[in-house]
C-alpha cells in the first residue's frame, strides 16, 4: 500500500498552527515507528543465538556398558561357546591397553570371517565413565565390551584364571568348546596374537 499524495493548494491554505501541529504529530509517529522497529530488531537479534544454542548444545551421554561380576563373566563364556573366543581386558588408565586396543580392533576385523569372536571387558572404576566414553569414541571398536562391577577384584581375577595377577592388558584365548588354551599378559605385537589365534582356530574338541 502506497502513501496518499497531498494537494499542494490545500497545503498552502493551511494555517501555520495547523501546520505545526501536523508536523509535531508526524514527528511523534515517526519516533514511535523507529522505536518499535528497534525493539523488533533487538528481539530478533537476541532470539537468534538462543535458537542456535538450543540446537548445538546436545552433550553426548556416556555410553552405558553392561556390568558383570564373575558369574556374569562365566555366563558370557557359556553364551559364546561354539566359536573361538578372544577376551581382552582393558582400562583407560592402562597405557599398554591404549596402545594395544587398535591391534585388537584390527584382529576382530581380520578374523571375523574365520569365525573368531572378540569380546572386551573394561576394568575401570565407575568414576571413569566419561573417560570410557572418550576411549570408545576415539577407538571405535567393532567388537562389544562389558564392564566389571566394582568390588571383589581378587575373586574376579582369580575366577577368570588363577594364574592371572591382575596385570593389564590381559588377553585370554578360548577354543570353540570353551577351553582356555592360552593367555597373554602385558602389551604384545600383532604377530604374538596371530600365533595363538591360529591355535584356537585349528583346535579340535577336547580329548576324553
Amino acid at each position: 500500500m502506497t502513501r496518499p499524495k497531498s494537494n499542494p493548494d490545500s497545503i498552502i491554505a493551511r494555517k501555520n498552527s495547523a501546520l505545526r501541529l501536523s508536523t509535531a504529530f508526524a514527528a511523534i509517529i515517526l519516533c514511535a515507528a523507529v522505536l518499535s522497529a528497534n525493539g523488533i530488531a533487538s528481539q530478533t537479534k537476541s532470539a537468534a543465538p538462543a535458537a542456535r544454542s538450543s540446537q548445538t548444545a546436545k552433550p553426548a551421554s556416556p555410553q552405558t556398558l553392561t556390568q558383570i561380576d564373575l558369574a556374569g563373566y562365566n555366563k558370557l563364556l557359556a553364551d559364546h561357546k561354539g566359536k573361538p573366543l578372544l577376551v581382552t581386558f582393558w582400562a583407560t588408565w592402562c597405557e599398554p591397553c591404549r596402545d594395544e586396543f587398535p591391534i585388537i580392533n584390527q584382529i576382530a576385523r581380520d578374523y571375523s570371517s574365520k569365525g573368531l569372536t572378540v569380546l572386551g571387558v573394561d576394568m575401570d572404576d565407575d568414576s571413569a565413565v566419561n573417560l570410557i566414553q572418550h576411549f570408545l569414541d576415539r577407538n571405535k571398536p567393532i567388537f562389544p565390551s562389558v564392564r566389571k562391577k566394582m568390588g571383589h577384584e581378587d575373586a574376579f581375577v582369580h575366577g577368570v584364571d588363577p594364574q592371572w595377577k591382575d596385570e593389564m592388558p590381559a588377553n585370554f584365548f578360548y577354543a570353540a568348546d570353551g577351553r582356555l588354551l592360552g593367555f597373554m599378559i602385558g602389551g604384545h605385537s600383532r604377530e604374538d596374537f596371530d600365533k595363538i589365534i591360529n591355535v584356537i582356530l585349528s583346535a579340535g574338541p577336547a580329548a576324553h
